[in-house]
C-alpha cells in the first residue's frame, strides 16, 4: 500500500466529516433531496467522483454494452449512469435509501432507467458474481476487507478504484487526470487472476508454480534439470513466462493451460499443453 494515499486523503475525509457536522442537515423538501459532501454513511462519508474521473475509470476498465458493471456505494449514482450511457447494464449499491432514491430519479432524467439499476442494500453482503466490471471509491481498509471475495470472482473481471488501493495487490494500470489535481484524480485498475499455483504437467516435464495474485514464478523440471520460470504474470486467463530461452503464451481454462511456445534462440515457436 502507498501509505501517502492514505495519510493524504484521510485528512481530506476528516476535514469533510467535520465540515459535515457543522453544516445543516440532509436537506429535504417533500420528495427533493439534496445529498451534502462529508455526509456520513454506513463506513464512509459521501464524496462524489468527479465526472472526468468517472469516465477514466470506465474508459480504462473498457466498459462495452456487453458488461455488467456494478458500483459499490453508488451515491448519487453518477456512475452507474455513466456506464448505462455507454450501454452497459449497470446495478449500483448503496446503503442509504434516500441516495438510491436521489439514483433512481437521476437515472429516470438521463433517460437510462432501462439499463441503471439502484438497489439499498449493504455491500459487504451484495452478490458480486455476475459483474464483469467493479468499480468503487471506499477507503483502503475497506478494499482489503472486500478483496478475498474480489479475488474468488470470475478471472477477467475488471475492478477500478478512485484512488484507493487493494494493499500489496499492486494495479494493473493506474491513470492520473487533469483535473481535481489535488484530490480525487487516480484511476487504479485490477483484472482479476485466474488460479495457477499448483503442479502442472506439461509434457513429460513438470512445471511448479507459485502465484502471487498475476505475478508467478516457479520451475520447469525438464530431464532432470530445474529452469527457472520468470517474467511470469496473469492477465485474467492469459498467462505469459519464461523458462530458460522458451517464451511461454496462452490461456489457462480450469484444470488446463494451453498455447504457444517461442523459442527467442531459434525463432521458432510450437504449441504447448499443461494440465494439473
Amino acid at each position: 500500500m502507498r501509505s501517502h494515499y492514505t495519510n493524504k486523503y484521510l485528512v481530506t475525509i476528516v476535514i469533510f466529516v467535520f465540515t459535515s457536522a457543522i453544516l445543516p442537515g440532509q436537506n429535504k423538501s417533500g420528495d427533493a433531496y439534496v445529498p451534502e459532501v462529508g455526509q456520513q454513511g454506513k463506513d464512509v462519508v459521501w464524496v462524489p467522483t468527479p465526472q472526468e474521473l468517472v469516465d477514466t475509470m470506465l474508459s480504462i476498465a473498457k466498459v462495452t454494452p456487453a458488461d455488467f458493471v456494478i458500483d459499490l456505494g453508488s451515491g448519487d449514482g453518477r456512475t452507474v449512469i455513466s456506464a448505462a450511457k455507454r450501454g452497459a447494464k449497470a446495478l449500483g449499491i448503496e446503503y442509504n435509501p434516500d441516495m438510491v432514491a436521489l439514483s433512481r430519479r437521476n437515472a429516470q432524467k438521463e433517460g437510462v432507467s432501462g439499463k441503471a439499476e439502484f438497489i439499498e442494500a449493504d455491500l459487504y453482503e451484495a452478490d458480486l458474481s455476475k459483474a464483469s466490471v467493479i468499480t468503487m471509491f471506499l477507503l483502503p481498509e475497506i478494499n482489503l476487507k472486500l478483496r478475498p471475495r474480489i479475488l474468488e470472482l470470475k478471472p477477467g473481471t475488471r475492478i477500478v478504484s478512485n484512488t484507493f488501493t487493494m494493499g500489496e495487490w499492486e494495479a494493473d494500470r493506474e491513470v492520473t487526470t487533469d483535473d481535481n489535481w489535488n484530490s480525487w484524480n487516480t484511476a487504479l485498475l485490477w483484472i482479476v487472476p485466474a488460479k495457477v499455483e499448483g503442479i502442472w504437467k506439461l509434457g513429460k516435464d513438470e512445471l511448479v508454480l507459485t502465484q502471487e495474485f498475476q505475478f508467478i514464478r516457479g520451475k520447469l523440471n525438464h530431464e532432470g534439470k530445474s529452469i527457472n520460470v520468470t517474467d511470469g504474470r496473469l492477465n485474467g486467463s492469459e498467462i505469459t513466462f519464461r523458462a530458460g530461452d522458451y517464451l511461454y503464451t496462452g490461456k489457462i481454462t480450469s484444470n488446463k493451460m494451453s498455447g504457444k511456445v517461442a523459442n527467442s534462440a531459434l525463432g521458432n515457436s510450437s504449441d504447448w499443453v499443461a494440465t494439473r
